[in-house]
């Protein structure tokens, strides 16, 4: 069993939470309203803006060039993210000084900055695994949603956002990810350690649930 899959495996009550919340059955069935996706979106791409930062740390925390070239694959696969973003908010008059401008919700906060206080008072092993299930749990979502029958995603408004996540290029992102933590485990991981990994990937699964409700919140 890979290390992502026996951290979601001991975290069932926040994996649920997490990736069968009703944001995510609504963006699934169409029938998300918009200003719920909105104030997702600019979140997310602020939310963005700080993972790029966390990715950087990565660069600094890693212990091999290979892992430097990993690290630096993940941040420009962020920006390519943030361009998507950007594309679905200019449909909406919304510019990038815009969404930029905006404040930081405290959902936005409380994850990214949890993220980097794990990469900074940890290794690389402890910034992998507080990134995640964001990462790993994207991909899980994006390949459910598009698996529902055709006519639904055809006429869902939200496809090209379920279609980025399920496209062959996320999941090989996702799977890499995945590699390279279990990489870092074969260096790092020992029994001891295990009990404050699996803590920090629950805390951080919940704290994607609550920034699903955050959107919900804005209905």
């Amino acid at each position: 069993m890979s290390l992502f899959e026996r951290l979601k495996a001991d975290a069932p009550a926040a994996w649920s939470a997490y990736v069968s919340h009703d944001f995510v059955k609504q963006l699934g069935d169409g029938d998300l309203p918009l200003s719920a996706f909105k104030t997702y979106l600019v979140q997310d791409y602020l939310f963005l803006i700080q993972f790029s930062r966390a990715y950087a740390l990565a660069v600094y925390k890693s212990p091999t060039v290979d892992d430097m070239k990993v690290s630096l694959d993940g941040l420009n696969g962020i920006f390519s993210e943030m361009g998507l973003h950007l594309e679905l908010c200019e449909g909406w008059g919304l510019s990038r000084a815009d969404i930029e401008a905006a404040p930081e919700l405290t959902q936005t906060m409380a994850y990214t900055r949890f993220v980097l206080e794990a990469g900074m008072a940890g290794d690389l092993l402890d910034l992998q695994t507080a990134l995640a299930p964001c990462v790993m749990g994207y991909a899980e979502i994006g390949a459910a949603l598009s698996a529902q029958p055709g006519d639904l995603i055809e006429k869902n408004p939200y496809r090209r956002w379920i279609e980025e996540y399920a496209s062959e290029g996320y999941q090989d992102l996702a799977r890499a990810f995945g590699a390279w933590m279990d990489r870092t485990a074969d260096v790092y991981l020992t029994e001891q350690r295990y009990e404050r990994l699996q803590q920090t990937f629950e805390k951080a699964t919940w704290l994607e649930a609550d920034f699903w409700q955050m959107g919900l919140d804005a209905k």
